[in-house]
């Protein structure tokens, strides 16, 4: 049993789950019976969940922190009799009432009753139905007549339920519980199922908890059982694994533990997120162990010791086996040495077996490890990365060393030959140089992660203290290239406690590049040039050059990161990948300075060159960064998908989000918003695990502005919360930041929160690169804002310039872009026919391009402005253009605006108005935008009126409808089936 205190810490991280099982729980109060199936592996908190709500008893809110305890269980072997009802809540205050039920039900006590399934007992059949019909009969059920046996005992068994419950329930609502139900015989089952379908009004709920993550020696769980628990999945409760940050807070609550995030994710990977297992390792570790790079961690001992006890009753072959495939799996015991599975072949190898088969079978049924048949091989697992850690820990030391040397003779890969060799030892000068050359080899081919591996290992066999330092260094080094900056920064306050030296300055200047922060990156950089020989040490002087430019890239600082990159070059020998990093990055510097020809040929040669590895993911970064930039969006989608994956190629993780932050961007302007938002999903929960800050604005950038413009306004804010970045932050991240703020606050018409959301960027002191058309697209939403908070003059001067850079480069979609508020600009000052003309202009300059998004926005503009310029027939036509691309990308903030703008023009007829009334048509488009709670500020500015003029429509409004007040008329909106709430589209 799990003492009280571990049941209410294993409901952290489960108030999603608490919540729904609350309504359930009220909804059943008042008179809608149901079963629910609660689900997940053991130790995830099931039963605690269950137990938490059914104690506060679903009248209202239910908070994660009570106890579980919810009456006695009846054993399978319980004496024959009554068993009373229990009753755990007391009656509500007078005058209480339940969220979302009836003030009758929280007067009324919850019974609750609660039988279990058993594995020896999964095949007597309706033996749980009995349990629950002792737990529930008033007094013993009298012996049955003598005659023939019933003719379907499972619907008499139903029957006999039905009316136990239907008696029971009369007295309060009845919850019936039925606790590892994945061992419940199937005629129990059904009975139950039979009994709750029979229900129409009263007040039971059924709870059903199973386990969904059998593995082990209890024998299979019967076929028809997983058919009957499947009927309910659909609706099921299923409590998944913890994720980091819930972890973290088990550890703070628990163990008063403060958890780096990379030892999170060490113990999430460790423990599979399981509540259990995670309070039994915090209560049986030394604090210490918590500290530490990359603890080897055990099982919990409880868990150890069955594992123990399930590999002793093997035979002498199957315990080889599985102690093979720990080795195999493991590597050298810190998790990150070999595959999660293992072929057979080479665990026979380790194991001395010639057919391991018969051992595999024996293990498998066990539950000690998992097969999987593929064409041609079999490979092994184990079910648990705990089952794996507990084999581990039970091989002695002389035998675990041995077993490593074995594997470093059979293996084939060099490196982990290498990895079992520096298993099997403790310190050993030459292995650790071998170690290194074999990193150097990974590092020209630009895979990091394995660098990293190799000199944490020659670090630690290495016996001189500064080879030890040295080796560190560039393990860290290595990581923060690889993307794994926690991992790096845990090592960060040893670093700096080292000898100052140029290579401890420009790895510690890296780590604050990816970091986000700038001024320290440029401080750390600084003193590295300052220390460094560049006559003695030309490699140094090139690794520096390629921080340098990394530091450029942050400022978007295109002619110090062109200067850099050339630096580099020039100093580091070639295939060096300070030179192969520095090129790769040359290309956009080159793109930033308005020299697209140059770039591309960077790109083409660099990848003519391509031989498939690691490094060639930079290079498809770069060029599909350039083609997304200067209006090549296919092509750009192709490279940057190329540049995404790292698995194959060993790639840089950091260099995977740089690709997935683009591509959302590039699936954004294809108009492939679904794609986009799985894009950034992807590359955001990743992020949240290697925290490469100088990324994460341009990562939700594009989630913010899709989901504001789907009208999903608390994603949106979530995204918005990621994104945020402030003026300490490098211009990558700050420029992003305030466009996502600003495209945010333009979906809902909030033009003066544009402009002071994009302050920051025209505040600036460098913008040669930021205005640079296509990279950042930000002048057109600065400048629209300006026109349409009246500021026409100061959009006018704001434009100009961006609008002859446009042109000398001859760059079509910012001209479009730009043409948009020209088109407003000229309008605004009465010439219509040159407003016509600057929109038509805008909309030849997108002709042939696949931008959607952007032809919908300038077709919406030139609507607008036609509107209210009175020629509403054509702007007829523009708008309905407009609407059908909004609606076909989903954006249904400004289809939405299209349809009041059409509504505005009274040339269509209008869809869901106000009813037959007097209204004209822009006093009913006034009268939706009021009652939906704008102001009249924001009304004038979504239907391109004066404030004055909204307060002549009102007035004439509040007299045709014969009411007085904003109230009124969002009641006469919502009877004619207007919706109601704030509207915040564009």
């Amino acid at each position: 049993m799990e003492n009280r205190s571990d049941q209410q810490r294993s409901l952290i991280g489960r108030a999603g789950q608490i919540a729904v099982l609350a309504r359930l729980l009220r909804a059943a109060r008042t008179g809608r019976p149901t079963a629910v199936l609660i689900e997940g592996p053991a130790g995830s908190g099931k039963t605690a969940l269950a137990g938490h709500v059914l104690a506060a008893g679903g009248a209202g809110p239910v908070q994660p922190a009570l106890s579980r305890d919810f009456g006695p269980t009846v054993p399978a072997a319980a004496p024959v009799g009554p068993v009373p009802l229990v009753s755990l809540v007391p009656p509500a205050a007078p005058g209480s009432s339940g969220q979302g039920a009836p003030q009758t039900c929280t007067t009324q006590e919850l019974r609750i009753v609660q039988v279990s399934g058993a594995p020896w007992e999964a095949g007597l059949p309706l033996g749980v139905m009995e349990q629950l019909a002792r737990a529930c009969a008033p007094a013993p059920d009298p012996e049955p007549a003598p005659g023939p046996a019933p003719a379907n005992p499972v619907l008499e068994a139903a029957g006999r339920l039905h009316r136990l419950w239907t008696q029971a329930q009369r007295h309060g609502p009845l919850a019936v519980v039925v606790d590892d139900a994945h061992w419940a015989d199937p005629e129990s089952l059904r009975a139950i199922d039979s009994a709750v379908r029979a229900f129409t009004t009263e007040r039971i709920l059924v709870l059903l908890i199973a386990r969904d993550d059998l593995h082990g020696p209890h024998g299979e769980v019967p076929p028809r059982t997983l058919e009957l628990l499947d009927r309910h999945r659909d609706g099921s409760i299923r409590l998944g694994p913890l994720g980091p940050e819930e972890i973290r807070e088990l550890a703070r609550v628990a163990a008063d533990l403060t958890l780096s995030l990379r030892a999170t994710r060490h113990l999430r990977r460790h423990t599979l997120g399981n509540p259990r297992h995670l309070l039994r390792l915090f209560r049986e570790l030394p604090r210490d162990v918590w500290q530490e790079w990359q603890p080897a961690l055990p099982a919990p001992a409880r868990y150890t010791a069955d594992i123990r006890q399930r590999l002793a009753r093997c035979g002498a072959e199957t315990r080889a086996l599985v102690e093979a495939c720990s080795v195999l799996v493991d590597g050298d015991g810190d998790g990150d040495g070999g595959s999660d599975e293992v072929p057979v072949v080479a665990a026979a190898a380790l194991a001395d077996l010639d057919d391991a088969l018969p051992a595999a079978d024996e293990a498998c049924a066990a539950g000690l490890l998992t097969a999987t048949v593929e064409p041609g091989r079999t490979l092994l697992s184990f079910p648990h990365p705990l089952t794996r850690a507990a084999v581990r820990t039970g091989i002695g030391l002389a035998r675990r060393r041995e077993l490593h040397r074995r594997a470093a003779d059979i293996a084939d890969d060099p490196g982990l030959r290498l990895t079992h060799r520096a298993a099997a030892t403790t310190a050993d000068a030459d292995l650790a140089a071998e170690l290194d050359r074999y990193a150097a080899e990974r590092a020209s081919a630009g895979e990091w992660a394995a660098v990293a591996d190799a000199l944490v290992r020659a670090g630690r066999l290495s016996t001189d203290r500064a080879d030890r330092q040295d080796r560190l260094l560039r393990a860290v080094d290595a990581m923060i290239a690889a993307g794994d900056v926690p991992r790096a920064a845990v090592f960060a306050a040893e670093l700096e406690s080292f000898p100052a030296s140029t290579l401890r300055d420009v790895v510690l200047g890296y780590l604050a590049i990816m970091r986000g922060r700038a001024a320290e990156a440029e401080t750390f950089l600084t003193q590295a040039e300052a220390r460094c020989d560049t006559e003695l040490r030309p490699e140094l002087m090139a690794r520096i050059s390629q921080r340098r430019v990394l530091h450029a890239l942050g400022r978007w600082d295109a002619p110090a990161l062109v200067t850099w990159a050339r630096r580099a070059l020039e100093c580091a020998e070639p295939g060096d990948p300070s030179a192969i990093e520095s090129e790769a990055v040359l290309g956009l510097g080159l793109a930033a300075l308005g020299r697209p020809a140059e770039a591309v040929a960077v790109y083409e040669r660099a990848l003519a060159k391509d031989s498939g590895g690691a490094q060639s993911q930079r290079f498809r970064l770069g060029r599909g960064w350039v083609d997304l930039a200067h209006d090549a969006p296919e092509a750009a989608r192709r490279e940057l998908e190329g540049a995404v994956p790292t698995g194959y190629r060993m790639g840089s993780t950091r260099i995977s989000l740089w690709a997935q932050a683009w591509l959302a961007r590039t699936q954004f302007a294809l108009g492939s918003w679904p794609e986009a938002l799985e894009t950034v999903d992807r590359a955001a929960a990743r992020l949240a695990e290697v925290r490469i800050e100088l990324v994460r604005p341009a990562v939700h950038w594009t989630g913010a502005q899709i989901h504001a413009l789907r009208g999903d306004w608390a994603a949106a804010e979530r995204h918005l919360e990621e994104a945020s970045a402030g003026m300490d932050h490098y211009e990558v991240m700050v420029v992003p930041s305030c466009l996502a703020r600003a495209q945010v606050a333009e979906a809902r018409g909030d033009y003066a929160q544009v402009v002071e959301a994009l302050a920051p960027v025209v505040r600036l002191p460098d913008r040669t690169g930021i205005d640079e058309p296509g990279f950042w697209p930000w002048p057109d939403v600065y400048a629209n804002a300006l026109v349409m908070t009246h500021r026409i003059d100061e959009a006018d001067a704001f434009l100009a310039p961006h609008e002859d850079l446009a042109a000398r480069r001859e760059h079509r979609s910012t001209q479009a872009r730009l043409g948009l508020v020209r088109g407003r600009i000229t309008a605004a000052r009465g010439d219509v026919a040159a407003a016509r003309m600057a929109f038509e202009t805008a909309l030849a300059h997108l002709d042939g391009l696949p931008l959607p998004y952007d032809r919908a926005r300038v077709n919406f503009a030139y609507g607008q402005t036609l509107r209210r310029a009175g020629k509403r027939r054509d702007a007829d036509t523009v708008l309905k253009n407009a609407r059908d691309a909004y609606r076909a990308l989903g954006a249904r903030t400004y289809t939405e605006r299209c349809d009041r703008e059409l509504q505005a023009g009274g040339v269509s007829t209008a869809r869901g108005g106000l009813g037959p009334s007097s209204l004209t048509a822009q006093e009913q488009a006034v009268a939706r935008l009021v009652a939906q709670g704008a102001s009249n500020q924001r009304t004038a500015s979504e239907l391109f009126i004066s404030v004055k003029t909204v307060q002549y429509h009102l007035t004439r409004i509040y007299a045709k409808l014969g009411i007085r007040s904003r109230g009124e008329l969002a009641a006469r909106c919502h009877e004619a089936g207007r919706p109601e709430g704030p509207d915040r589209e564009v």
